[in-house]
């Protein structure tokens, strides 16, 4: 019996390792699909067409089931899940990555220098601020495509996030990389960014169902 008990552990704890993994994997690929929706935002002049190329990114990421922070965030019940959203944006974080290195390479021709700057010299308040407005937004976005698996409301809710200027603490990653934009004043800037989308996120995901 303590030979089946031990089999079975080693088999629970190689199949927690391996969600674990996926979910890693999947974060990546989340992250990736960002890069390449601030791809497009940079690449556009018309900021309403910008934006509603954008929502490809998460368009794409709901309906293939990829792990974006700031869709999973609000959903969170128990503190114990806490961990899997960290290794979630570390995970987007290497996808943004992936695409900013990817996007040099290709020479596109983009440029988010100036965005970071005007991002940076907003005040700390007013960014977390900016970024509770998105957390809203994200959180409707997934739970009212959720409920009715219509993609109007993700992409409705990316145009009015980006044409109101509130901040998403993954597109930022991207476009920080872009602008090779790394310091501590950054990496605190994200993180208040990445609090204040779960902020925004909680407040609409404790509403009574």
């Amino acid at each position: 019996m303590s030979h089946v008990g031990c089999a079975w552990k080693y088999l629970i704890v190689r199949g927690v390792k391996m969600d674990k993994l996926r979910m890693f994997v999947k974060a990546i690929y989340a992250g990736f699909a960002i890069g390449i929706g601030g791809i497009i935002y940079l690449s556009v002049d018309n900021k309403v067409l910008a934006s509603l190329f954008f929502s490809f990114g998460l368009s794409t990421i709901v309906t293939q089931g990829f792990n974006l922070y700031t869709g999973k965030i609000g959903f969170v019940k128990e503190w114990k899940e806490m961990p899997d959203m960290l290794m979630i944006l570390a995970g987007n974080f290497v996808g943004t990555f992936i695409a900013t290195i990817l996007a040099k390479a290709a020479n596109l021709g983009i440029d988010s220098t100036q965005m970071v700057h005007n991002k940076l010299d907003n005040s700390l308040l007013h960014v977390f601020l900016l970024s509770v407005f998105c957390g809203v937004m994200m959180y409707l976005a997934i739970d009212n495509y959720n409920k009715s698996k219509n993609i109007v409301f993700v992409i409705a809710a990316v145009m009015i996030f980006i044409l109101s200027g509130f901040e998403h603490s993954i597109a930022n990653m991207f476009y920080f990389e872009m602008a090779n934009a790394y310091s501590l004043k950054s990496l605190l800037y994200i993180l208040v960014m990445a609090a204040g989308n779960g902020v925004g996120a909680k407040v609409f995901g404790l509403v009574p169902k």
